[in-house]
């Protein structure tokens, strides 16, 4: 019967990066850097207050758009942190992570055939989405330009098909991020034309040494904004994610969420009502953490001679490897089998990846120093 399954699922893959993860879990040994998931616990208040929702039974449908105080929160949140204004009544959506807000914006954006553009190397979850929705991938290659999908490299991509951009920035896989006037430079450019910005910022609070800006600020009326609470709360298995639209789109997104989940999960929002109110600071030390495990892989990557565009942001890492003539593949590959540390083919987020590989230094100090020993003895070995 598997003839019948729709053809566009049947020519989705399993994304790169658990494919590879899956792939060396048996492995003994194997220092694993693959997996952007902070190793920080969710704060314990934030715990708490999941558990007193479970306790006083806040454990039935909200509205469909999450309950009316967690959008508040969010509203504010996005007003404090970036200087965004969205209303909480009629502009702000409650999904399940920022994986079903950006499904919910394709399926309610998109039609058969529009284009999508972006910068790659890129996160691998966008590509079967659009396709889902019928929509075609368009990829930009940004490893000239310091992964950055600029005005500039942006404006010989548009077409009459094209109806979305996206800007994930920070970005994973680079943790690259665009500067203000980099911002300022897309918005002019689609600025009044049939397009709408899809802008990614789950990792927004991961910033190091500047301040996150958004593209909303400067096309409030062309860009739906995602955000959420998996990165900088260390929530990912809590699954809420935070949608902000102008009210004539996020009318519409509201309806392709309602028929795909009701809602999120009220004990989530709970929580997340704590993680954004009493803890609307909470990624303050988890950045901190981030920020100088950041400065020591990248001074030891460097120093082994790896070439690497230092970021800005998130948790990643993207050194090139084309220097051992090996595909990105085999080079991760070897690394797990001959150094026992396993680190992301940077295939596995697009062709632009190939000649990288992905590190997340999500991890403890301990378990990061210890692997780049192992990696500097596997390169002097080449």
């Amino acid at each position: 019967m598997e003839h019948l399954v729709n053809s566009r699922v049947k020519q989705i893959e399993l994304s790169g990066i658990r494919k590879f993860f899956n792939m060396v879990a048996d492995y003994e040994d194997v220092i694993s850097l693959t997996i952007g998931q902070p190793d920080f616990d969710t704060p314990v208040h934030v715990k708490n207050a999941g558990i007193e929702a479970i306790q006083q039974n806040f454990t039935t449908y909200t509205h469909n758009a999450g309950f009316i105080q967690l959008r508040e929160a969010a509203s504010h949140f996005l007003f404090k942190k970036y200087g965004l204004t969205y209303s909480p009544e009629n502009e702000v959506i409650v999904t399940v992570g920022a994986s079903q807000a950006i499904d919910c914006t394709f399926r309610t954006l998109l039609e058969e055939g529009s284009e999508v553009i972006l910068p790659s190397p890129v996160y691998p979850g966008y590509e079967p989405l659009i396709k889902l929705a019928g929509g075609t991938p368009v990829y930009v290659d940004t490893t000239t330009n310091q992964f950055k999908l600029t005005a500039e490299l942006l404006a010989p991509y548009i077409t009459e098909k094209t109806r979305c951009i996206v800007l994930p920035y920070p970005s994973n896989p680079t943790g690259v991020t665009l500067e203000e006037d980099e911002l300022q430079e897309v918005a002019e450019l689609v600025r009044d034309k049939n397009i709408f910005i899809l802008s990614d910022e789950i990792y927004s609070e991961l910033v190091y040494g500047k301040h996150h800006h958004s593209i909303a600020r400067y096309l409030r009326e062309q860009t739906i904004v995602i955000n959420g609470l998996s990165k900088s709360h260390s929530m990912t298995g809590w699954r809420i994610g935070l949608l902000f639209a102008p009210e004539a789109v996020a009318k519409h997104i509201l309806k392709v969420h309602q028929y795909n989940v009701s809602c999120a999960t009220s004990i989530s929002q709970k929580a997340a009502y704590e993680a954004l109110t009493t803890g609307i600071d909470d990624a303050t030390v988890m950045k901190d953490a981030y920020q100088e495990r950041l400065e020591y892989v990248y001074t030891r990557l460097v120093k082994m001679g790896f070439e690497v565009v230092k970021p800005d942001g998130a948790f990643y890492l993207f050194p090139s490897i084309k220097k051992f003539n090996q595909s990105s593949f085999d080079f991760a590959l070897s690394l797990v089998k001959n150094a026992g540390v396993a680190l992301v083919p940077g295939s596995a987020f697009s062709e632009y990846g190939e000649g990288y590989v992905r590190l997340s230094y999500a991890y403890a100090m301990e378990q990061l120093i210890e692997a780049m020993d192992r990696i500097e003895n596997y390169v002097k070995s080449l």
